[in-house]
C-alpha cells in the first residue's frame, strides 16, 4: 500500500487532522512544590492548539522523583492535568485537572514514586474546550501530602502524555 492521501493528512496542520492524537514526552520536567498543607505546585507540559477543542481523552504515565532534604523518603500525595495551573492546596477548582482528574501518587521510595497512570474518566470526555485565543496548556498540578512536606521542593517528572482531541472551529 502507498504512502498517499493519509499520510498526507497526518503531517498536515492540527486544524485540518479530523482527530489528533499527541503523544507528549515528560522528560526531566521540574515542578517547585511550595510548602503547604498540603504543598502544591505547577508546570507547563505543552501548549494547546488554538480553536474550540472537543476533548476525547487522555491517559499519563508519569513519575516523580526529588532529592530535597524537605520531603520525606516516602512522600506521597496527588497529581492532575487541567488547563490552567494550580493556585492553590487543591484540585477542585474549574481547569487545574480537566484532562486528567486528581489521581493518587501511591507512597514513595526513597524519593522516587511508582509510575503513575492518569486516566481522563467518560464524565470529561466529550466536552468542549473554549481555546480560541489560544491562551491554555497542559499544565501538571502537583499536590504533596502535608506531612510529608516541610518546606519548598523541586521535583523532576519524567513519563508520558497522550491526549486526543479534534480542533472544530475558530473565532
Amino acid at each position: 500500500m502507498s504512502k498517499g492521501l493519509q499520510r498526507s493528512l497526518s503531517r498536515g496542520a492540527v486544524t485540518r487532522q479530523e482527530i489528533v492524537k499527541q503523544d507528549i514526552k515528560v522528560k526531566n520536567l521540574a515542578v517547585a512544590v511550595a510548602d503547604g498543607a498540603p504543598g502544591f505546585g505547577t508546570a507547563v507540559i505543552a501548549g494547546l492548539p488554538q480553536g474550540n477543542l472537543l476533548f476525547l481523552g487522555a491517559v499519563a504515565y508519569l513519575q516523580f522523583q526529588t532529592t530535597s532534604a524537605n520531603v520525606t523518603a516516602t512522600f506521597d500525595g496527588d497529581y492532575g492535568i487541567g488547563t490552567i495551573p494550580t493556585a492553590d492546596n487543591d484540585l477542585a477548582d474549574a481547569g487545574d485537572a480537566d484532562i486528567v482528574p486528581s489521581t493518587a501518587l501511591g507512597a514513595a521510595t526513597a524519593k522516587l514514586s511508582p509510575v503513575v497512570r492518569g486516566v481522563s474518566t467518560d464524565a470529561l470526555g466529550g466536552g468542549i474546550i473554549d481555546n480560541t485565543d489560544g491562551s491554555l496548556e497542559l499544565n501538571l498540578n502537583l499536590l504533596i501530602d502535608d506531612a510529608a512536606i516541610s518546606g519548598a521542593v523541586s521535583f523532576t517528572v519524567n513519563g508520558t502524555v497522550s491526549i486526543a482531541y479534534i480542533v472544530m472551529q475558530d473565532d
